[in-house]
């Protein structure tokens, strides 16, 4: 295993228990991502990383190099077409992912109305308030008589072929107006993901602007389609997460009790399993083996889902995955869908832990199956962990890091930022836009996404100091979040010690971290819905364009973060990501990175480095201020008696009964 032989990433990696388990000669025996890439002894294809390789049809694969006659496709598609269809169909993969995730997460929700799941609807009040989006009436009706009826209307949202999706209802009315002109509204989710596919097809849609039109509407079927549902029903079944403290580390492995790491996305399974975990049946059945319990510790989007409502610690995020098992301490790590490396079967082949998966369409040689049936979810989640108890007396060699865990505080749903700002009796984000518009914090960044192995570990810092320390409040999801938590900076502390004046100050009064994080990658449609709250709010625009907020993707890998991108871009949010596979095709990159502005006021931005990308960022957001006419700190005047006696005479908006945040 590469540790110290030149692999800048791997030497890079955060946190003391991760840089001590890989010293261990136990780590050692292991190969990892890290040894593959210094293996493979290559970079990448240019023609891939361009975008210019074409494999749609079988008279290819085409090399396509712009400009040059010779080289467009064997049916004549130039650089620009084939790009853009590539893009399109990240899109498009990207949407699907996020599509089945949230499919199987309402159909756990009917199933929950229904009474056969363990689980039960807990958020009555978020309940009420998505149903009403649907026009659903709520009024003398049982919560699950109204949870089956906006399962049943969520479920049709998939497969319905007109009209527009519900969500898109809760977005500004100036952004709605722009999708209904632009012709992008979603009809329905499956629908636009198909229909891209389609048009990409070879001989179908070969003008790239019309293509991306195609990828505009399918990403907002994930952003205010799948995402959004996935995240809201979610929230209702298993609670609106509210903050909390807890551990972000590998050193949360016990020596003592069952080891069991939950990797992946669909929080059913997740969910099911802490339940079981508390049965005194499975209780008894590790103590008999020589437990003292069963320790659940999360992985990857997973480990985030019960991070955040549970404070069930993260062992590690989607690059540590093998590291986690490195140890030798977990007795199964119980896998759903994506993200999941196929490595982590022969990384345990000579170990005691299984590899169980749970859904019948990630299977992986040399794991074990056990499938997580919904409507049996409890004796499914006991059938694992009775499996991984009986490995727990079979465990050989370990190595579990100790020392300082730094705690994470997280949680921060709309909902919460929402209270924590207003208070329980005035809710309201008038705090966060005056102190916009006062100077005292910048602007919004958004930290998302995935890790790296190609990269160091210490870019998402790097980007996230930059913005904190120019007053910049951060808001992070997925395994960005984990990396900036390994980092110390989800900690109230982080402020004081990182953060710019205007920041800090707004942070210590409120009592939160620099960085808030928000969930799972499927729940970057929670920043949608703070953007948009933003925009209702008043005095920073009418639509998402204007708001002086930015996102940024830093390290993507999957094609998930893609999708996310795009409709950020296509809900007027400005993105930047360290690299896009369209730079082989000159006309469509420059549409990427500038025509997308003309369209929905938005684009893509492009930059690797990391302080030159967290300064792109603080650009974006100083050019919506400038447009505001908030781009200088407002002087406090002192106002004499003839000032006062005008003011009395007057009705200001903003200084009357109801204003925050003044």
């Amino acid at each position: 295993m590469a540790k110290s032989n030149g692999c800048n990433s791997c030497n890079d990696i955060t946190g003391s228990s991760t840089l001590d388990l890989l010293n261990q000669d136990l780590a050692k025996q292991v190969r990892t991502a890290y040894d593959r890439i210094e293996d493979r002894g290559m970079s990448s294809c240019l023609f891939g990383s361009g975008g210019t390789c074409c494999r749609i049809c079988n008279m290819g694969p085409c090399q396509i190099i712009d400009g040059v006659d010779a080289m467009v496709g064997v049916c004549g598609a130039t650089a620009d077409t084939v790009a853009a269809r590539n893009f399109a169909r990240i899109v498009a993969a990207g949407t699907a992912a996020h599509t089945d995730h949230a499919r199987e997460m309402v159909r756990g929700f009917i199933a929950t109305a229904k009474g056969k799941t363990p689980h039960e609807i807990k958020d009555v009040e978020k309940l009420h308030k998505i149903a009403k989006v649907f026009d659903i009436e709520t009024e003398d009706r049982d919560k699950n008589e109204i949870a089956l009826e906006l399962g049943e209307r969520a479920l049709a949202e998939f497969g319905q072929q007109e009209g527009s999706i519900t969500m898109l209802k809760r977005a500004p009315e100036k952004q709605q107006k722009i999708w209904k002109e632009k012709g992008v509204a979603p009809r329905g989710i499956d629908r636009e993901v198909v229909e891209t596919m389609h048009r990409t097809h070879m001989g179908v849609d070969q003008e790239y602007t019309n293509i991306m039109k195609q990828a505009a509407r399918c990403s907002l079927a994930d952003g205010w389609g799948a995402s959004m549902l996935s995240t809201e029903l979610t929230d209702i079944m298993f609670g609106t997460p509210v903050p909390k403290r807890a551990i972000v580390d590998l050193g949360v492995l016990r020596e003592d009790m069952v080891n069991v790491t939950v990797h992946g996305h669909e929080p059913l399974l997740a969910e099911s399993l802490c339940l079981a975990a508390e049965d005194d049946e499975m209780l008894a059945l590790a103590k008999k083996a020589g437990a003292k319990g069963i320790n659940l510790a999360g992985v990857c989007c997973t480990g985030n889902e019960i991070l955040m409502r549970r404070g069930i610690p993260v062992a590690g995020s989607f690059i540590q995955q093998e590291m986690v098992l490195a140890t030798g301490a977990v007795e199964a790590m119980v896998v759903d869908v994506q993200c999941v490396m196929q490595s982590v079967a022969q990384v345990v082949k000579n170990k005691h832990t299984d590899i169980i998966t749970t859904n019948y369409r990630a299977k992986m040689p040399d794991a074990i199956h056990i499938q997580f049936e919904e409507d049996a979810a409890y004796e499914s989640a006991k059938k694992i962990l009775t499996r991984a108890i009986g490995n727990f007396k079979k465990r050989g060699d370990y190595y579990i890091p100790e020392g300082k865990k730094l705690d994470v505080v997280v949680g921060f749903s709309h909902e919460t930022i929402n209270y924590m700002l207003g208070g329980r009796f005035r809710q309201s984000y008038r705090p966060l836009n005056d102190n916009i518009i006062n100077g005292r914090i910048r602007g919004v960044g958004a930290l998302v996404g995935c890790e790296h192995y190609k990269h160091a570990d210490d870019v998402h810092f790097k980007i996230a100091v930059e913005l904190i320390k120019n007053n910049v409040l951060v808001l992070a999801t997925g395994c960005a979040a984990q990396a900036l938590g390994r980092r110390g900076l989800l900690r109230p502390e982080a402020a004081t010690e990182y953060a710019g004046d205007g920041l800090r100050e707004v942070c210590e009064t409120v009592g939160m971290p620099p960085v808030l994080h928000v969930g799972s990658c499927v729940d970057n449609s929670r920043l949608l819905i703070a953007l948009t709250e933003m925009v209702n709010e008043g005095g920073l625009g009418d639509d998402i364009s204007e708001l002086p907020a930015v996102g940024s993707a830093p390290l993507w890998m999957s094609e998930k973060a893609v999708a996310i991108g795009q409709y950020f871009v296509t809900s007027g949010a400005h993105v930047i990501f360290q690299d896009l596979p369209v730079t082989g095709a000159k006309k469509f990159t420059e549409f990427i990175l500038n025509g997308l502005k003309e369209e929905y006021g938005a684009c893509w931005g492009v930059e690797s480095d990391p302080i030159k990308h967290a300064r792109a960022m603080i650009a974006a957001i100083d050019e919506k201020r400038e447009a505001l006419g908030i781009n200088k700190k407002q002087e406090r005047v002192l106002m004499d008696m003839a000032m006062r006696r005008d003011l009395e005479g007057q009705s200001l908006p903003g200084m009357g009964c109801g204003q925050g945040g003044h």
